[in-house]
């Protein structure tokens, strides 16, 4: 019976750890250990390469976010330097020995005192359970676990973006990865983690060949952002479809059957005035953004002027002071949630730039402004602005035109990504109002002098426009208290609709399909057919007074193309805006008891003279460079390699003139023939007789190719070309299932 005893005693010890001995104390445990205060504390163990997280806040919410601080460099893959990953409400729970990282499910709700009513609906959706940890040591109401496995894991997703991108089924390699103790600290209000990651694979992709040292070894940097959440002074403002905010939406089960299930917030950051009584009043709190130090001068200067725009929409609603930009503090991580950042990120080709923010879930209020801007976009901008009018003759001053269009686009980019960074998306159809919106996508604006010369003074606007103006006033006005702010907040949409300002936005400007002809991305003009003309014009003074002249001196004049490339396609984007014409309807964003128009289909004579223009950009003579070009254009240099960036062709190193020629009539015709577009020139036809049919433009199409007169020479075989990507459309749109 004694030995039985003594054997269950032994048994009870060995298989339940916890209670194998007394757990140290945190002091105990942490006592050869580096310690960091701060919104968590905690401790770096040196000797193991250990960071231990000390926490005394259980059953308190908290957002976790993780991000990639270094990146990849490969915008196809898209593994950017500063990308933010998810944000997240979580919270520690206490089970026993472990404790659960825990999301709790925020999209679905029950906004009401009864707490029956929330417990049915929260046991009616599921939660997520991020991690377990191990209590190590345990104090006065506090728990030390080991963070490290938790840091140490891919939660940004590297593998599977690179395997997404078929770049090779990449694994983490734990002996090559470790704490970046650099970038891992603790704040009162936040707490910041880094790991330095290293994945391998043995068949790495050849767009990881191009930007890794090793392609079989990449080397990443994780970010974890533990933040305190915000306090309950926010008021969340009602989202309204035509403001151009974005929404933060949930289902709210408490709600009156006769209200709808759907309640809808804006993002923004919290702004107040001092004084909402005021006139004019300065913030309790200013909104202030800090450019990255990474930038160059005098690009620096050009982003901090661009999105400082900004603070004329705040001005103009009565803030004094409440939108500020500055450089960041030297030393600063840019991932740090107490920074609104303005980031220049480095990537081996041209990519889009964007702008994110930190949110809170619960509420929409942004925390953190988040903007990634991409180098290269300066670079291609100065290409177009050199073919467009440089000539290097060996002067200083050779380049002055095209440096400050450049200049002037990257002014207009940064205020545009943070304007997305304060909760405001697209307005694809500002250019209508005279650029109303610095939320377009703008092309720049070419004029054209009495003497045939290009003029780019106006390329690109110089501040924010009217529009952005009225999105500011919804989303960040600071009424009195005794403001019915429903009412008001209406009024500032109806005054702007009633002034003739258009709100369209991504939905609305789909680069084939485009439904509203005056919605359209990287377009201008108040009309679009007009400025299609307008733009061939431009277009062909350009490639008139294209020569070698384009590139430096001693530099191979192969490299003409990529000069070339931009010029030759000038009229792209404005294409699809003409071809938004045809099967068009004009309309509206509308709502109940709004001031905004119906619903109309674009009038006949408007559609039949977009597809007339549309017509002319295939025609040899439009599409045939001249031959004091192709004179010019050696093959291809060695070191220099045909890439995305120009033209394709069929001839090797030699340049193929039938290659634009292609690309241009896939652009044209692609959109006139567009499945969508089709079935809507059907149907409204069937409806408006009067209105020209699908038919009608298949028939004017085939009438300017395939049965016009044939050319001899080089416009002859740009007549095939057309020919054959006509057929091949057509056949195409015949076997769309989608059509």
């Amino acid at each position: 019976m004694k030995n039985f005893l003594t054997f269950s005693i032994l048994f009870f010890f060995i298989f339940n750890p916890c209670f194998s001995a007394d757990i140290p104390s945190i002091q105990e445990k942490t006592a050869d250990m580096e310690k960091h205060t701060g919104f968590f504390n905690f401790y770096w163990d040196k000797q193991n390469g250990e960071i231990w997280l000390e926490i005394d806040k259980l059953n308190q919410e908290f957002l976790y976010v993780y991000s990639l601080s270094a990146g990849l460099g490969s915008n196809d893959i898209g593994l950017d330097r500063n990308q933010l990953g998810r944000t997240q409400v979580v919270q520690f729970k206490r089970i026993g020995p472990k404790i659960l990282m825990v999301q709790p499910n925020y999209s679905f709700r029950a906004q009401s005192d009864n707490p029956y009513e929330r417990k049915a609906v929260e046991e009616s959706f599921a939660k997520s359970t991020l991690w377990g940890f191990q209590v190590k040591a345990e104090e006065d109401g506090r728990f030390l676990v080991d963070l490290t496995d938790f840091l140490m894991r891919d939660a940004h997703g590297a593998t599977e973006r690179l395997q997404r991108t078929e770049q090779g089924n990449y694994r983490l390699d734990d002996s090559r990865s470790a704490v970046y103790m650099e970038n891992s600290r603790s704040f009162p209000q936040n707490s910041e983690f880094e790991a330095m990651l290293t994945f391998t694979a043995d068949h790495p992709g050849r767009k990881v060949r191009w930007v890794a040292p090793n392609a079989s070894s990449v080397t990443l940097h994780q970010h974890h952002s533990f933040i305190q959440l915000p306090d309950e002074g926010y008021e969340p403002r009602v989202w309204d479809p035509r403001s151009m905010f974005g929404s933060k939406d949930y289902l709210d089960f408490a709600a009156p059957v006769d209200k709808p299930l759907r309640k809808r917030f804006i993002r923004r950051h919290r702004l107040q005035k001092n004084n909402p009584e005021a006139e004019v009043s300065e913030p309790v709190e200013p909104i202030v953004y800090y450019v990255d130090r990474g930038a160059p001068k005098p690009i620096r200067s050009a982003l901090m002027e661009g999105a400082s725009w900004w603070n004329q929409a705040f001005e103009a609603i009565g803030y004094k002071n409440a939108f500020q930009v500055k450089l960041l503090p030297e030393g600063a991580d840019p991932m740090d949630v107490r920074y609104n950042v303005i980031n220049w990120v480095h990537r081996s080709t041209r990519g889009w730039s964007y702008g994110g923010s930190i949110t809170d879930p619960r509420t929409g209020e942004i925390i953190k402004g988040h903007v990634v801007l991409g180098s290269q976009r300066v670079r291609q901008d100065f290409l177009i602005a050199s073919g467009l009018v440089t000539e290097y003759t060996g002067k200083e001053k050779d380049t002055k035109e095209a440096v400050e269009m450049a200049l002037a686009r990257i002014r207009q980019l940064s205020c545009h990504e943070v304007g997305h960074t304060l909760g405001v998306g697209h307005n694809y159809a500002s250019s209508v109002n005279n650029r109303a919106s610095v939320m377009d996508y703008p092309h720049p604006r070419v004029k054209i002098h009495p003497d045939g010369s290009l003029d780019l003074s106006e390329a690109y606007d110089t501040g924010i426009g009217e529009w952005d103006t009225v999105c500011v006033e919804y989303g960040y006005q600071d009424f009195p208290e005794n403001v019915d702010e429903e009412k008001k907040l209406k009024a500032i949409l109806d005054r702007a609709f009633q002034g003739g300002l258009y709100y369209l936005t991504n939905q609305d400007a789909s680069p084939l399909g485009g439904v509203h002809p005056l919605c359209n991305d990287w377009d201008n003009g108040v009309d679009p057919v007009e400025e299609l003309v307008h733009k061939m014009k431009v277009r062909s003074i350009a490639l008139d007074n294209f020569s070698k002249k384009k590139v430096h001196q001693g530099m191979a004049l192969s490299t003409m193309e990529e000069v070339l490339v931009p010029i030759y396609l000038f009229h792209r984007y404005q294409i699809e805006a003409a071809a938004s014409v045809l099967g068009g309807l004009y309309y509206n964003h509308t709502v109940r008891g709004g001031v905004q128009e119906d619903p109309h289909m674009v009038p006949a004579r408007e559609q039949r003279r977009a597809l007339k223009e549309l017509l002319k950009t295939l025609s040899p003579k439009a599409l045939a460079l001249p031959e004091k070009i192709l004179n010019i254009l050696p093959p291809k240099a060695p070191g220099y390699r045909q890439n995305r960036e120009l033209f394709p062709g069929h001839t090797g190193i030699a340049f193929d003139p039938l290659g634009p020629a292609e690309v241009a009539v896939r652009m044209t015709v692609g959109s006139l023939l567009f499945h969508e577009r089709a079935a809507r020139m059907i149907q409204y036809h069937a409806r408006n007789n009067k209105l020209p049919g699908f038919s009608e433009v298949v028939d004017a199409l085939i009438e300017a190719t395939w049965k016009s007169p044939h050319q001899k020479g080089l416009h002859g075989e740009i007549q095939r070309v057309v020919d054959q990507v006509v057929l091949t459309h057509l056949m195409g749109l015949a076997g769309q299932e989608r059509a």
